[in-house]
Protein backbone atom coordinates (compact mmCIF):
# COMPACT_ATOMS: atom_id res chain seq x y z
CA UNK A 1 0.00 0.00 0.00
CA UNK A 2 0.83 3.67 -0.07
CA UNK A 3 1.60 5.70 2.46
CA UNK A 4 -0.86 8.05 2.99
CA UNK A 5 -0.45 11.99 3.04
CA UNK A 6 -0.79 13.57 6.45
CA UNK A 7 -2.98 16.31 6.41
CA UNK A 8 -1.68 17.91 9.49
CA UNK A 9 1.56 18.40 7.37
CA UNK A 10 0.11 19.73 4.59
CA UNK A 11 -1.68 22.46 5.67
CA UNK A 12 1.18 23.13 8.13
CA UNK A 13 3.59 23.74 5.19
CA UNK A 14 3.23 25.28 1.83
CA UNK A 15 -0.30 23.94 0.53
CA UNK A 16 -1.38 26.36 3.94
CA UNK A 17 0.54 29.23 2.67
CA UNK A 18 -0.98 28.57 -0.62
CA UNK A 19 -4.37 28.50 0.68
CA UNK A 20 -4.47 31.28 3.04
CA UNK A 21 -3.48 33.29 0.01
CA UNK A 22 -6.40 31.77 -2.24
CA UNK A 23 -8.64 33.58 0.78
CA UNK A 24 -8.24 37.00 -0.82
CA UNK A 25 -8.63 35.25 -4.15
CA UNK A 26 -11.95 33.77 -3.42
CA UNK A 27 -13.45 36.82 -1.91
CA UNK A 28 -12.81 38.64 -4.82
CA UNK A 29 -14.11 35.97 -7.23
CA UNK A 30 -17.54 36.17 -5.16
CA UNK A 31 -17.55 40.20 -5.18
CA UNK A 32 -17.47 39.81 -9.17
CA UNK A 33 -20.16 37.45 -9.19
CA UNK A 34 -22.49 39.42 -7.06
CA UNK A 35 -21.41 42.47 -9.52
CA UNK A 36 -22.06 40.86 -12.73
CA UNK A 37 -25.79 39.45 -11.42
CA UNK A 38 -26.73 42.74 -10.65
CA UNK A 39 -25.26 43.90 -14.43
CA UNK A 40 -27.05 40.92 -15.84
CA UNK A 41 -30.48 41.59 -14.22
CA UNK A 42 -29.93 45.72 -15.12
CA UNK A 43 -29.99 44.81 -18.39
CA UNK A 44 -31.22 41.59 -18.91
CA UNK A 45 -34.50 42.38 -17.53
CA UNK A 46 -35.44 45.31 -19.89
CA UNK A 47 -34.52 43.17 -22.82
CA UNK A 48 -36.80 40.28 -22.02
CA UNK A 49 -39.35 42.48 -21.08
CA UNK A 50 -39.32 44.30 -24.45
CA UNK A 51 -38.94 40.42 -26.15
CA UNK A 52 -42.23 39.28 -24.09
CA UNK A 53 -44.37 41.92 -25.73
CA UNK A 54 -43.40 41.14 -29.31
CA UNK A 55 -45.32 38.52 -31.57
CA UNK A 56 -42.00 36.13 -31.12
CA UNK A 57 -44.79 33.14 -29.65
CA UNK A 58 -42.57 30.11 -28.04
CA UNK A 59 -39.59 31.75 -29.26
CA UNK A 60 -39.85 33.98 -26.25
CA UNK A 61 -39.38 30.51 -24.02
CA UNK A 62 -36.16 29.95 -25.37
CA UNK A 63 -34.56 33.88 -25.58
CA UNK A 64 -35.24 33.93 -22.17
CA UNK A 65 -33.97 30.31 -21.13
CA UNK A 66 -31.23 31.10 -23.45
CA UNK A 67 -30.74 34.55 -21.48
CA UNK A 68 -30.84 33.80 -17.96
CA UNK A 69 -28.62 30.59 -19.01
CA UNK A 70 -26.04 33.06 -20.42
CA UNK A 71 -25.89 35.50 -17.26
CA UNK A 72 -25.85 32.67 -14.92
CA UNK A 73 -22.61 30.94 -16.73
CA UNK A 74 -20.69 35.03 -17.21
CA UNK A 75 -21.80 35.84 -13.76
CA UNK A 76 -20.18 32.91 -12.15
CA UNK A 77 -17.44 32.59 -14.25
CA UNK A 78 -15.31 34.36 -11.52
CA UNK A 79 -16.13 31.53 -8.52
CA UNK A 80 -15.26 28.47 -11.42
CA UNK A 81 -11.88 30.16 -11.94
CA UNK A 82 -11.29 30.35 -8.01
CA UNK A 83 -12.39 27.43 -7.79
CA UNK A 84 -10.37 25.91 -10.24
CA UNK A 85 -7.21 27.21 -9.09
CA UNK A 86 -7.58 25.99 -5.60
CA UNK A 87 -8.54 22.70 -6.32
CA UNK A 88 -5.87 22.28 -8.57
CA UNK A 89 -3.05 23.66 -5.82
CA UNK A 90 -4.64 21.28 -3.09
CA UNK A 91 -4.68 18.45 -5.80
CA UNK A 92 -1.02 19.29 -6.66
CA UNK A 93 0.16 19.57 -2.82
CA UNK A 94 -1.26 15.88 -2.22
CA UNK A 95 -0.23 14.18 -5.45
CA UNK A 96 3.50 15.59 -4.56
CA UNK A 97 3.03 14.23 -0.96
CA UNK A 98 2.34 10.68 -2.82
CA UNK A 99 5.11 11.08 -5.26
CA UNK A 100 2.98 11.63 -8.33
CA UNK A 101 2.17 14.47 -10.57
CA UNK A 102 -1.14 16.18 -10.84
CA UNK A 103 -2.55 18.31 -13.50
CA UNK A 104 -6.08 19.60 -13.87
CA UNK A 105 -6.34 19.81 -17.68
CA UNK A 106 -5.77 16.67 -19.73
CA UNK A 107 -6.55 14.77 -22.91
CA UNK A 108 -8.16 11.21 -23.56
CA UNK A 109 -5.08 9.33 -22.58
CA UNK A 110 -4.10 5.72 -23.88
CA UNK A 111 -6.10 3.75 -20.94
CA UNK A 112 -9.07 5.84 -22.18
CA UNK A 113 -8.45 4.79 -26.19
CA UNK A 114 -8.23 1.81 -24.79
CA UNK A 115 -11.00 0.84 -22.99
CA UNK A 116 -12.62 2.62 -25.28
CA UNK A 117 -11.49 -0.04 -27.93
CA UNK A 118 -12.92 -2.33 -26.18
CA UNK A 119 -16.47 -1.21 -25.96
CA UNK A 120 -15.97 0.10 -22.05
CA UNK A 121 -18.62 2.70 -22.48
CA UNK A 122 -21.31 3.60 -24.15
CA UNK A 123 -22.19 5.65 -27.06
CA UNK A 124 -21.26 9.60 -26.83
CA UNK A 125 -21.34 12.66 -28.56
CA UNK A 126 -18.63 14.81 -26.65
CA UNK A 127 -16.55 14.12 -24.22
CA UNK A 128 -14.43 15.98 -21.22
CA UNK A 129 -11.23 14.61 -19.17
CA UNK A 130 -9.78 16.36 -15.82
CA UNK A 131 -8.07 15.68 -13.14
CA UNK A 132 -5.07 13.51 -14.12
CA UNK A 133 -3.00 11.86 -11.49
CA UNK A 134 0.19 9.93 -12.65
CA UNK A 135 3.74 8.26 -11.73
CA UNK A 136 4.82 5.22 -10.16
CA UNK A 137 2.76 3.31 -7.26
CA UNK A 138 4.58 0.79 -5.69
CA UNK A 139 7.09 0.74 -8.47
CA UNK A 140 4.86 0.26 -11.28
CA UNK A 141 3.49 2.86 -13.83
CA UNK A 142 0.02 4.41 -12.70
CA UNK A 143 -2.43 7.07 -14.21
CA UNK A 144 -5.82 8.09 -13.20
CA UNK A 145 -8.15 10.59 -14.78
CA UNK A 146 -11.79 11.16 -14.74
CA UNK A 147 -13.93 11.01 -17.70
CA UNK A 148 -17.15 12.88 -18.59
CA UNK A 149 -19.32 11.33 -21.58
CA UNK A 150 -22.77 12.92 -22.85
CA UNK A 151 -25.00 12.21 -25.64
CA UNK A 152 -27.28 14.76 -27.20
CA UNK A 153 -31.32 13.64 -27.13
CA UNK A 154 -33.89 14.81 -28.11
CA UNK A 155 -34.62 17.19 -31.53
CA UNK A 156 -36.20 20.64 -31.65
CA UNK A 157 -36.48 22.30 -28.37
CA UNK A 158 -36.45 18.91 -26.54
CA UNK A 159 -32.67 19.11 -27.79
CA UNK A 160 -30.58 18.42 -25.39
CA UNK A 161 -27.25 16.82 -23.40
CA UNK A 162 -27.15 14.30 -21.14
CA UNK A 163 -24.67 12.35 -18.83
CA UNK A 164 -24.11 9.06 -20.09
CA UNK A 165 -20.91 7.90 -18.43
CA UNK A 166 -18.90 10.03 -15.65
CA UNK A 167 -16.25 8.27 -13.63
CA UNK A 168 -12.31 7.38 -13.17
CA UNK A 169 -10.06 5.58 -15.95
CA UNK A 170 -7.68 4.27 -14.15
CA UNK A 171 -4.40 2.51 -15.65
CA UNK A 172 -1.73 0.45 -13.72
CA UNK A 173 1.17 -1.79 -14.56
CA UNK A 174 0.15 -4.95 -13.62
CA UNK A 175 2.38 -6.96 -11.37
CA UNK A 176 2.03 -10.60 -12.93
CA UNK A 177 2.94 -11.36 -16.46
CA UNK A 178 0.18 -12.20 -19.00
CA UNK A 179 0.13 -12.68 -22.57
CA UNK A 180 -4.07 -12.84 -23.61
CA UNK A 181 -6.48 -10.11 -23.54
CA UNK A 182 -9.34 -10.00 -21.02
CA UNK A 183 -12.07 -8.26 -20.46
CA UNK A 184 -14.93 -8.54 -17.44
CA UNK A 185 -17.83 -7.19 -17.23
CA UNK A 186 -20.93 -6.53 -15.36
CA UNK A 187 -23.39 -9.77 -16.42
CA UNK A 188 -25.23 -8.90 -19.31
CA UNK A 189 -23.04 -5.88 -20.63
CA UNK A 190 -22.91 -7.57 -23.62
CA UNK A 191 -26.02 -9.25 -25.38
CA UNK A 192 -26.70 -11.54 -28.07
CA UNK A 193 -27.98 -10.89 -31.27
CA UNK A 194 -31.80 -9.99 -31.09
CA UNK A 195 -31.03 -9.70 -27.01
CA UNK A 196 -31.44 -13.01 -26.51
CA UNK A 197 -29.71 -13.58 -23.79
CA UNK A 198 -25.35 -12.68 -23.19
CA UNK A 199 -23.13 -13.15 -26.14
CA UNK A 200 -20.42 -16.41 -26.35
CA UNK A 201 -18.00 -14.16 -27.88
CA UNK A 202 -17.69 -10.52 -28.63
CA UNK A 203 -14.98 -9.14 -31.35
CA UNK A 204 -13.28 -5.83 -29.97
CA UNK A 205 -10.00 -3.90 -31.25
CA UNK A 206 -9.65 -6.16 -33.88
CA UNK A 207 -9.34 -9.37 -31.42
CA UNK A 208 -12.35 -12.15 -30.98
CA UNK A 209 -12.70 -13.26 -27.65
CA UNK A 210 -14.84 -15.90 -25.86
CA UNK A 211 -16.76 -16.33 -23.17
CA UNK A 212 -14.65 -17.93 -20.23
CA UNK A 213 -16.25 -21.02 -18.56
CA UNK A 214 -15.10 -19.61 -15.14
CA UNK A 215 -14.43 -22.44 -12.19
CA UNK A 216 -16.35 -20.24 -9.69
CA UNK A 217 -19.72 -20.34 -11.43
CA UNK A 218 -21.59 -18.39 -8.55
CA UNK A 219 -19.70 -15.36 -9.70
CA UNK A 220 -20.46 -15.50 -13.30
CA UNK A 221 -24.16 -13.94 -11.87
CA UNK A 222 -22.37 -10.68 -11.46
CA UNK A 223 -19.59 -10.33 -13.84
CA UNK A 224 -18.72 -12.23 -16.67
CA UNK A 225 -15.14 -12.48 -18.52
CA UNK A 226 -14.25 -12.42 -21.96
CA UNK A 227 -10.98 -13.46 -23.08
CA UNK A 228 -8.51 -14.94 -25.79
CA UNK A 229 -6.96 -17.62 -23.22
CA UNK A 230 -9.09 -19.40 -21.06
CA UNK A 231 -6.39 -20.79 -18.73
CA UNK A 232 -5.11 -17.24 -18.32
CA UNK A 233 -8.49 -16.19 -17.60
CA UNK A 234 -8.78 -18.13 -14.92
CA UNK A 235 -5.57 -17.37 -13.60
CA UNK A 236 -6.25 -13.51 -13.38
CA UNK A 237 -9.91 -13.19 -12.34
CA UNK A 238 -10.35 -15.11 -9.00
CA UNK A 239 -12.41 -14.72 -6.34
CA UNK A 240 -10.60 -12.83 -4.47
CA UNK A 241 -10.26 -10.38 -7.78
CA UNK A 242 -14.25 -10.63 -7.75
CA UNK A 243 -14.32 -9.36 -3.73
CA UNK A 244 -12.33 -6.50 -4.52
CA UNK A 245 -14.28 -5.38 -7.71
CA UNK A 246 -17.38 -5.29 -5.72
CA UNK A 247 -15.27 -3.24 -2.70
CA UNK A 248 -14.30 -0.91 -5.23
CA UNK A 249 -17.45 -0.04 -6.69
CA UNK A 250 -18.85 -0.23 -2.98
CA UNK A 251 -16.31 2.34 -1.50
CA UNK A 252 -17.72 5.08 -4.51
CA UNK A 253 -21.29 4.29 -4.45
CA UNK A 254 -20.27 3.53 -8.17
CA UNK A 255 -21.43 0.75 -10.34
CA UNK A 256 -21.12 -0.90 -13.74
CA UNK A 257 -17.43 -1.31 -13.37
CA UNK A 258 -14.95 -3.30 -15.86
CA UNK A 259 -11.69 -4.43 -15.83
CA UNK A 260 -9.25 -4.81 -19.24
CA UNK A 261 -5.57 -6.98 -19.11
CA UNK A 262 -4.18 -5.93 -22.32
CA UNK A 263 -0.37 -5.05 -23.39
CA UNK A 264 0.67 -5.42 -19.39
CA UNK A 265 -1.72 -3.40 -18.01
CA UNK A 266 -4.95 -3.26 -16.23
CA UNK A 267 -7.56 -0.71 -17.03
CA UNK A 268 -10.29 -0.03 -14.52
CA UNK A 269 -13.41 2.14 -15.50
CA UNK A 270 -15.95 2.75 -13.07
CA UNK A 271 -19.16 5.24 -12.87
CA UNK A 272 -19.23 7.54 -9.95
CA UNK A 273 -20.05 10.78 -9.13
CA UNK A 274 -17.63 13.80 -9.64
CA UNK A 275 -14.54 12.83 -7.60
CA UNK A 276 -11.66 14.97 -6.43
CA UNK A 277 -13.51 18.08 -5.97
CA UNK A 278 -11.63 20.16 -3.39
CA UNK A 279 -12.13 23.44 -4.50
CA UNK A 280 -14.38 25.23 -2.46
CA UNK A 281 -15.29 29.05 -2.51
CA UNK A 282 -15.68 28.93 0.98
CA UNK A 283 -12.19 28.76 2.90
CA UNK A 284 -13.15 27.42 6.19
CA UNK A 285 -13.58 24.15 4.48
CA UNK A 286 -10.14 23.62 2.99
CA UNK A 287 -9.05 21.47 5.87
CA UNK A 288 -12.40 19.63 5.21
CA UNK A 289 -11.73 19.29 1.37
CA UNK A 290 -8.12 18.11 1.89
CA UNK A 291 -9.24 15.63 4.03
CA UNK A 292 -11.83 14.27 1.43
CA UNK A 293 -9.77 14.66 -1.25
CA UNK A 294 -6.84 12.70 0.29
CA UNK A 295 -10.06 9.58 1.50
CA UNK A 296 -10.70 9.21 -1.85
CA UNK A 297 -7.53 9.05 -3.62
CA UNK A 298 -6.11 6.57 -0.76
CA UNK A 299 -9.11 4.50 -0.82
CA UNK A 300 -9.27 4.31 -4.82
CA UNK A 301 -5.45 3.42 -4.51
CA UNK A 302 -5.45 1.37 -1.97
CA UNK A 303 -7.95 -1.00 -3.82
CA UNK A 304 -6.36 -0.54 -6.90
CA UNK A 305 -3.01 -2.07 -5.49
CA UNK A 306 -5.92 -4.89 -4.07
CA UNK A 307 -6.44 -5.69 -7.30
CA UNK A 308 -2.80 -5.99 -8.51
CA UNK A 309 -2.16 -8.91 -5.81
CA UNK A 310 -1.92 -12.51 -6.53
CA UNK A 311 -4.57 -15.08 -4.28
CA UNK A 312 -3.50 -15.88 -1.70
Amino acid sequence: MIERPDVNALMAGELGQFLQGQVSVREEARAKTRNRYFLSAVVLLPILAFVWFTPLGDFRIFLTMAGGMGAFWWSNLPVMAAKKETKSGINAAIAQALGLNYQHDCDAGAGFTRAKAHKMFPGYSRSNFEDLWSGDMQGLPFTLHEAHLEQQQGSGKNRRWVTVFRGPVITIGFARDFHATTLVTRSGHHKKFLFFGEADEITVDGQVLQKADMVHPHFEDAFTVFTTDQTEARYLVHPAYIERLIALENAFQGKDIKTLFKDGELTIVLKAENMFESGAIDHTRDREMVETCVNQFMAMADLCAQLNEMER
